[in-house]
């Protein structure tokens, strides 16, 4: 019998007996069955590696039309209104939603994405497949009378 796909997508793989999360460089597999106490987690935003850097080419272009142009005061205060604003704006990066869980004893990231969609859509597949196995397993919770 073929495995139920409850998701599948460029960066993830939900099917009733697995969770696949292909990350950048790797792919990590999880069975699961040995998933335990998933949980949603919001990564706070991250300052980007770049962002300095554009930080000291804005002081420096300042300066340099502080020099060079006749009246620089009105165009540099201009300058440095519009670079913080962008910088503000480009100096973090936004904020993920991760899934973490126990696999095996050992706590893990399963899944992470900045896209809210996307990231809602693997989660739900990750909870019909870990609730549908669960329902499996003890014979679908009936009682008989």
């Amino acid at each position: 019998m073929r495995p139920r796909i409850y998701y599948r997508g460029p960066d993830a793989l939900v099917s009733d007996d697995r969770f696949v999360w292909h990350a950048t460089h790797t792919s990590l597999a999880f069975a699961i069955t040995e998933l335990r106490n998933v949980g949603l987690v919001q990564a706070p935003a991250r300052v980007r590696p770049h962002a300095p850097a554009f930080a000291v080419a804005a002081l420096a272009l300042a300066a340099a039309g502080w020099i060079l142009l006749p009246d620089p005061a009105i165009y540099v205060l201009a300058f440095l209104g519009l670079a913080a604003s962008g910088l503000a704006l480009a100096w973090r990066e936004p904020g993920r939603w991760e899934l973490h869980a126990q696999y095996r004893g050992t706590a893990v990231v399963l899944y992470s994405s900045a896209d809210d969609r996307v990231f809602n859509q693997v989660s739900r597949a990750l909870r019909r497949a870990m609730e549908d196995r669960r329902r499996t397993s003890r014979g679908f919770g009936l009682a008989a009378a």
